[in-house]
């Protein structure tokens, strides 16, 4: 009977659900009418991972409604980061003590079942023995329960399926991520304009195999949640796997604008660089608008200078985007001779060492490209410094190096190749880019712009092609391609590698490809004209 009258319960409310600006809701609650507003507003900020603002949107149904036990269950949720890492233990401890001291007590403010099983899942999360690990396998089992108890509950699939996700502690584990999948995708048939449902399906799924699952998923997502930056940018999460770039620069240009819009609400200056403006950057350098990204990326060097000089230790992140951004330019533009070739390394007490790496390479690669060994081999010493620093790091027993440590060396013998190139021994160059190669293919696939600014078997069959060698090189450019889908300079290099092992028409079929992509370009290099 109590299992009926919660079906009826939910399938009453959604029929009645609102529209709010992050989806389609409809989660039934014994919350005031007065509180019903805010609560499926932060519930929908929640759902995509803007947690100031649910939180904000979550107090605001407490205030209206002191005894909305699930209003508390919400801003409690909002200090788990599950799939960034981290969590504020303390902060969600606390608000879940305005219902009790006690999982007892908490439970006793809640007038519903369900709602009593939503906050014995969440004291799980926060309150259990053991590390935040062991919080994080517990939880996802006491949201099984939930889902299996209240299988027409949408949100309690949503967030079952987040909590395995959850616990990929390691990286990208392609076991966890399918068994999220495995409970997202018939509940994104039946609820296609669910805000979580969408997020975090395409979580699942965003890479170049897995990709076109989630692209119905993301182009859903881009119109129901109109007022969540994290959302607009995360749809291009399947563009950049699938080689959209039209629609990667617009996902994040809506990004970037709805984020400055509720900074500016706010009273807070704008970010001049981060994670949606790196993101815009290399869809622009794709399509071959150098000119917009290089306003973007000045505008972050612009950031990163004040962030250096502010004398907050915590102001790292400007910085660290600069670095990458910079590199990526210089590799896109070949605009070895510019400006941006020649800006100096900011000095700032937050210089890391894989800042510092993406500093050197690009320094590193440009003195290459202009012929200037002794300024390659400059930068490559502190390429080996910066890689020695990372490596240096002692491991916990049983772990295996950071991604971080591995890109460190991976640019080191990228650039240590390319000296060797300089110096007349390109074989040595093409054994070492191997090696690279297989290195880079062992890190898991980090989601986004390439992990190894220039991938390994792009450059290694570049190297190749200047070495007569077009058809090992066809093979190199196209596992670049299969890592990196329709990156424009693994494109160019297969074109040129097809049209030097005799194949025109395949050569000039990858030209129309390019083409295309640079529908919008202020360059296209000479070799296509």
């Amino acid at each position: 009977m109590l299992m009926l009258w919660s079906a009826l319960l939910l399938g009453l409310a959604q029929l009645l659900a609102p529209r709010v600006n992050s989806g389609h809701l409809a989660f039934a609650d014994s919350g005031a009418v007065t509180a019903q507003k805010a609560f499926l507003h932060g519930l929908s900020q929640l759902h995509s991972f803007e947690y100031e603002t649910a939180a904000t949107d979550f107090r605001e149904a407490q205030s209206s409604n002191t005894e909305f036990c699930m209003a508390y269950w919400g801003e409690a949720m909002t200090y788990n980061e599950p799939l960034w890492g981290p969590q504020n233990q303390p902060a969600a401890q606390a608000v879940l003590k305005k219902l009790g001291a006690t999982e007892a007590e908490r439970v006793a403010k809640c007038s519903a079942d369900r709602e009593r099983d939503y906050l014995r899942a969440v004291d799980v999360l926060y309150f259990s023995d053991g590390t935040k690990y062991d919080r994080d396998l517990k939880y996802r089992d006491a949201m099984a329960t939930l889902y299996q108890n209240y299988p027409d509950d949408v949100d309690a699939g949503a967030f079952y399926a987040l909590a395995i996700l959850g616990t990929a502690h390691s990286g990208r584990d392609e076991g966890i991520f399918m068994r999220a999948l495995a409970v997202l995708e018939p509940l994104f048939y039946k609820h296609p304009n669910h805000p979580g449902i969408n997020h975090y399906l395409i979580h699942c799924v965003d890479d170049p195999v897995h990709a076109p699952l989630g692209l119905a998923a993301a182009r859903n997502y881009s119109k129901i949640a109109i007022d969540a930056p994290h959302a607009q940018h995360m749809t291009s999460h399947i563009f950049v796997a699938l080689g959209m770039w039209d629609e990667v620069v617009k996902a994040n240009q809506t990004a970037i604008r709805i984020q400055d819009e509720k900074d500016t609400r706010r009273g807070r200056p704008l970010e001049p660089c981060g994670h949606y403006t790196s993101w815009l950057e290399y869809g622009y350098l794709q399509e071959g608008r150098f000119e917009e990204a290089k306003e973007v990326v000045t505008k972050c060097r612009v950031g990163a200078v004040a962030a250096a000089s502010s004398g907050n230790p915590e102001n790292v992140a400007p910085y660290a985007f600069y670095g990458s951004m910079r590199l990526r330019y210089l590799l896109d533009t070949e605009e070895w001779n510019g400006d941006v070739a020649h800006w100096p390394v900011i000095p700032t007490s937050n210089y890391q060492s894989d800042i510092a790496a993406s500093f050197a390479f690009a320094d590193g690669f440009s003195a290459i490209r202009r012929g200037d060994v002794k300024g390659a081999l400059e930068a490559s010493n502190a390429l080996k410094a910066a890689d020695k620093a990372l490596n240096s790091k002692p491991l916990l027993p049983g772990a295996s190096p950071t991604p971080q440590m591995k890109r460190a060396s991976i640019l080191r013998q990228e650039l240590d190749a390319m000296i060797d190139v300089a110096e007349d021994n390109p074989d040595q160059a093409i054994v070492i880019l191997h090696d690279a190669s297989a290195k880079e293919a062992s890190i898991e696939f980090e989601y986004g712009p390439p992990f190894i600014d220039k991938p390994a078997d792009e450059l290694l069959g570049e190297v190749l092609l200047e070495t007569g060698h077009s058809h090992e090189a066809e093979a190199a450019f196209k596992a670049s391609l299969a890592r990196a889908p329709e990156r424009t300079q693994s494109l160019v290099g297969l074109s040129r590698a097809l049209k030097a092992a005799g194949d025109t028409s395949g050569s000039l079929a990858i030209n129309k490809k390019l083409r295309a992509i640079w529908h919008n370009s202020d360059h296209v290099p000479v070799a296509l004209n």
